[in-house]
């Protein structure tokens, strides 16, 4: 007799006793193929924009996504621990950063009227429990990790869980004595990531990214390639380069050309875009440069563009003396500054900070604006009509498809890509202001370097959905599905063969611990074929009263369209 937890479990893998709420009709506002699959196969249900419920064949997934993060993570050396999703404001005071994280952090008071958040990410409470408990160099190095729950109040939540304000999360951080213990740490970690990601047998991509509000220098993402995919990668196609597109570079350009036009004055009446004003003078837009004028710390700053090219906010904000988050200056604060409007700045004889990108500084010859509202200079040159000395080149674009790759490894080309995975070199930029040190082996304090390593659990589980679905539903990898085989008995009620026969299957499926789910309701067979396409179990055996007269059940993989007839006894050893 199976022990009551075993009885319980058993009798909830099936159908009849189990949730699985499945929807027949594609929900209106699921704009994605996992938001889709996951209302319609009942892994999830919205309780409020960007908020999930997770049932319970979703619950068995998240389970099965943890389970190989974790074993990876402690392979890898890391500690497990579990801090508060509640975090008091005190400690973000400290790191700097109650301010800089901006709306998206979740406020809010206890009865006394303190300050706390929902934490978006945990860098502070464990740069805490460090300066608590660790003390010495000796005890480092040292790397924790958690899953837990996190929270960001987006904007616009959307894509379903890919994009959703409450989620789960696997954030891990390590500290350091030295750049070289850091550095083995590093590789380490994104050895492990590669591991976890092969694991669960995802297409993906690691690439140099930028570290957004976390901080720090150095990172990279691991992307789920999918052409749902909200970020665009850029990769060379040769070699190994790739990068995000807000840090993706080209090659250098090739050497400005030498002057060989006067610099004229044209009018330009009502001509302000680059288009307009390259096709009324019959030039092309990369002949055109095109000039923005942005807020700086301590006067506007003129960012000057090829004019076929887009800016990237993310390098721009990043520039000395420009204004974080990037603001457009008005209209009115242009014209002050310049004597025209927007759509006719230039940059002779601006006097403004210049920051000009290395696509703009190798063309001769180019239209820009006059700084006089409906004129243009044409026959540009740098040096000889603006001292390019006095402004800084900076790469602060996009790349776009043909640019040549940087180290001669081809040219660019895009992917779309979700972001499952994304490890930082943060410095010492929590350490430090938190006073978070250790004595060093000549009895000096000093603030550890830190690393930080973020999985999206839940996201995971949409990313594995959008390379892994067909028409019919979802089509589980087996180290992911909720479990490995789904029996179908045809007719289970009524018929006293088909039940002997299958709870026989169902009970030798437990016995040999094989991972089940028992559809044994009184459906149709159309809607249990139906059913069991949409939840996508890897392995399918049907049980039907024709086949076992001759003593055959039909046996299936969901990612082939037909099945096998098999021997009942056989069966099972199909799953290898």
């Amino acid at each position: 007799m199976p022990a009551p937890l075993e009885r319980i479990r058993a009798e909830t893998m099936r159908q009849s006793h189990l949730l699985i709420p499945t929807i027949k009709e594609n929900p209106s506002d699921a704009d994605v193929a996992s938001h889709r699959l996951m209302l319609r196969a009942g892994i999830i249900r919205q309780v409020a924009s960007g908020l999930y419920t997770w049932l319970p064949l979703g619950v068995l997934v998240l389970r099965k996504i943890e389970a190989i993060v974790r074993e990876e993570l402690l392979r890898s050396g890391a500690q497990e621990v579990l801090m508060p999703v509640m975090q008091p404001a005190e400690l973000w005071q400290e790191s700097r950063r109650w301010t800089k994280m901006g709306p998206e952090m979740m406020r809010l008071q206890d009865r006394h009227q303190r300050d706390f958040c929902l934490g978006p990410t945990h860098e502070e409470i464990i740069t805490d429990l460090f300066r608590r408990v660790i003390h010495s160099y000796k005890q480092l190095p040292c790397n924790f990790f958690q899953i837990q729950t996190k929270f960001r109040d987006e904007i616009r939540p959307r894509f379903g869980v890919i994009r959703a304000r409450e989620f789960t999360m696997k954030d891990g951080y390590s500290f350091h004595i030295d750049q070289a213990s850091f550095d083995a740490t590093y590789a380490e970690m994104y050895d492990c990531y590669s591991r976890i990601f092969t694991r669960m047998q995802l297409d993906f991509r690691a690439v140099e990214a930028d570290t957004g509000n976390i901080g720090g220098s150095n990172s990279h993402e691991f992307h789920a390639l999918a052409d749902t995919g909200e970020d665009t990668i850029a990769y060379a196609t040769e070699g190994d380069y790739a990068a995000n597109l807000d840090k993706a570079v080209a090659a250098p350009p090739p050497a400005r050309p030498e002057p060989s036009e006067p610099m004229i004055e044209v009018a330009t009446p009502g001509q302000t875009s680059i288009g307009a004003v390259a096709r009324f003078l019959e030039r092309t837009e990369s002949t055109c440069v095109k000039t923005l004028i942005v807020k700086g710390t301590e006067s506007l700053v003129a960012l000057i563009l090829r004019g076929d090219h887009e800016l990237n906010v993310i390098k721009a904000q990043k520039l000395d003396g420009v204004l974080q988050p990037l603001e457009f200056a008005m209209d009115e604060e242009v014209n002050a500054a310049t004597g025209a409007y927007p759509g006719s700045i230039g940059p002779v004889g601006l006097q403004l900070p210049l920051y000009v990108d290395p696509e703009a500084a190798a063309i001769a010859d180019f239209v820009s604006g006059a700084n006089r509202d409906g004129y243009h200079h044409q026959g540009v040159n740098w040096g000889r009509d603006v001292p390019l000395a006095d402004a800084q080149v900076v790469d602060m674009r996009n790349v776009v498809p043909g640019d040549k790759a940087p180290n001669g490894q081809g040219v660019i080309e895009f992917l779309r890509g979700i972001e499952v995975g994304h490890i930082f070199q943060l410095g010492s930029i929590y350490s430090e202001p938190m006073q978070a040190t250790v004595l060093d082996q000549h009895g000096n304090d000093v603030a550890p370097i830190m690393g930080c390593y973020g999985i999206g659990i839940t996201r995971l589980v949409a990313a594995v959905i959008e390379q892994n679905h067909d028409d019919d539903g979802i089509c589980w990898p087996e180290p992911v599905a909720p479990v490995r085989l789904h029996i179908l008995a045809l007719n289970y009620p009524k018929s006293d063969a088909v039940r002997a026969a299958a709870d026989d299957l169902y009970a030798r499926c437990q016995a040999h611990g094989i991972e089940v789910l028992f559809d044994d309701r009184d459906e149709r067979p159309g809607v249990k074929f139906a059913e069991a396409d949409l939840i996508g179990i890897p392995h399918r055996i049907i049980v039907g009263e024709r086949g076992l007269k001759e003593g055959n059940v039909e046996y299936r993989l969901r990612t082939l369209p037909d099945a096998d007839v098999v021997p009942f006894d056989d069966v099972l050893a199909k799953l290898g």
